[in-house]
């Protein structure tokens, strides 16, 4: 059985008036470096989606989830007039599923008040946007700390993925992490097993105990292809923030409390 085909839903008609163009690599890359924070909770619609936002030169791609906020800035080759839109998750998802990302391949992006456009090889991806203001990073974001550390991200990463194999998900039990002045020691005791590990670190400032959910650290290191990370921090109970020097990209997030 089939239908007239003038009966198919027609795309919508996308004015090309305010556009980027970046490499189909740079996309594919803010993508994947901030798509694993953002929400699955339909009652906060504007968390299911990423703030793309375009100011002069660089776009900024922001996720948030409200345990933890991922930020990606580029440099585009050519200034822009700015705009802000927030794209939902899914649509990227998509994108990241169907682009080449080769680095000579370029991907054009168009938007309006209502849609966006991606353009790319012989393949058009319509989209409706998320609606509403979207929420104030800038006030979350802070560059204070009291404890600076610097560590090998692999060594960490491969530290913390030994710990969790001791966690159930469901359980959301914390990963311990007591950062003295030359080293960094995890810790995990649960019913399963216990695990204590130290790794070598170059601290500045204080000593601190801290604990996080292990599967968002594990999410951060993962995308991060820097061979050592900085990790900034207050207190035991402020959110933590790994970025580089050169501000291409910004992890926020927040710690668990646990009973020491």
């Amino acid at each position: 059985m089939g239908q007239e085909g003038e009966e198919f839903p027609s795309l919508p008609e996308i004015e090309k008036n305010q556009s980027i163009t970046l490499s189909q690599f740079s996309l594919k890359e803010v993508i994947r470096q901030t798509i694993f924070s953002i929400s699955y909770n339909e009652n906060t619609k504007l968390m299911t989606g990423e703030l793309f936002e375009v100011k002069d030169d660089q776009l900024s791609v922001v996720s948030l989830d409200g345990h933890r906020i991922s930020i990606r800035h580029i440099e585009l080759k050519d200034h822009y007039d700015p705009f802000k839109v927030v794209v939902p998750g899914k649509t990227l998802q998509e994108i990241v599923k169907i682009i080449s990302g080769e680095m000579d391949e370029n991907v054009s992006i168009y938007v309006t008040s209502k849609h966006i456009l991606f353009e790319f090889d012989n393949t058009r991806v319509v989209s409706r946007l998320l609606e509403g203001e979207y929420y104030k990073i800038s006030q979350m974001l802070s560059s204070d700390y009291e404890t600076k550390i610097t560590i090998n991200k692999k060594e960490f990463l491969n530290c913390i993925d030994r710990a969790s194999l001791l966690i159930r998900e469901s359980d959301k039990k914390p990963i311990i992490i007591d950062i003295a002045d030359h080293s960094l020691k995890l810790n995990i005791n649960y019913f399963f097993g216990s695990m204590e590990e130290e790794i070598l670190i170059q601290k500045e400032g204080r000593d601190l105990l801290i604990g996080f959910n292990p599967k968002f650290l594990m999410d951060v290191l993962r995308v991060i292809d820097d061979e050592e990370i900085n990790i900034y921090l207050v207190n035991p109970k402020a959110p933590c923030y790994i970025k580089d020097d050169a501000g291409t990209y910004n992890y926020l997030i927040l710690p668990v409390n646990f009973n020491h």
